[in-house]
């Protein structure tokens, strides 16, 4: 049965992955972007398939606009893949507040926001999934992404704490932490900060945007349906719990 998936993040990296291997399941898919021309770049590729959509994560009134609007057209979200994240590096004594804030405004409050504005729908239909992209930052920390990492972190409390208050309506929630994939976000790293990376890693390559694309699309699947709460790890084997 056809699903209205909601994508955050979807003009590129990891969300746009999702995005089009989702969309070959004959989903319906809204992916969002902050930008025009991220939008376009979503509307290209999904064809007829979805649209793209401007949302700002960052402000409570334009994901409740925004969200109306959805509802207006698609009338229900029956997915939500929260997939939306920056970076702001630097030591801890040298961040300055405002990167600090903003950090945990897009990779964690959004996601609050997203939910309160999503929830009610899913629970009255007594269905839904919902997806979270963490990190493995999240799990074991890192130099110079002190706010990164708490916002992870955060992620898995969110996501323990709905799995725990919606399962009786038939709703998952699951997150998922990739460790280094091969994406933009991770450009900047120099050939000797990607040494010691690897050096860490038991697969020795970085992961695939596919890995992680694969997973969300089992886990909301049917197939999954018994599977709740649970932080799924992607790493190549560098963190194992």
């Amino acid at each position: 049965m056809k699903k209205n998936i909601l994508i955050t993040g979807a003009n590129k990296g990891i969300g746009e992955y999702i995005a089009k291997i989702l969309s070959n399941e004959k989903n319906n898919i809204i992916g969002t972007s902050r930008s025009s021309k991220g939008i376009n770049k979503i509307n290209k590729y999904l064809k007829n398939k979805g649209k793209g959509i401007i949302l700002n994560i960052e402000k409570k009134k334009d994901i409740k606009k925004k969200i109306k609007i959805i509802y207006k057209k698609f009338k229900t979200i029956d997915i939500l893949i929260n997939n939306a994240g920056i970076i702001k590096d630097s030591c801890f004594l040298k961040m300055k507040k405002k990167n600090w804030k903003k950090v945990l405004n897009v990779n964690l409050n959004s996601n609050f926001y997203l939910l309160k504005k999503i929830l009610p729908n899913m629970i009255k239909n007594k269905y839904g999934r919902i997806i979270f992209i963490g990190s493995i930052i999240g799990s074991i920390g890192n130099i110079g992404q002190t706010n990164y990492a708490t916002s992870k972190s955060g992620l898995i409390g969110l996501n323990k704490s709905i799995a725990l208050e919606v399962a009786k309506y038939g709703i998952t929630s699951n997150i998922i932490s990739p460790g280094y994939i091969q994406t933009n976000i991770n450009k900047h790293l120099n050939k000797k900060q990607k040494k010691k990376i690897l050096s860490k890693i038991p697969m020795k390559r970085f992961g695939k945007k596919k890995e992680i694309a694969y997973a969300v699309k089992f886990l909301i699947s049917n197939k999954a349906s018994y599977i709740t709460g649970q932080n799924l790890h992607i790493n190549g084997g560098m963190y194992m719990i």
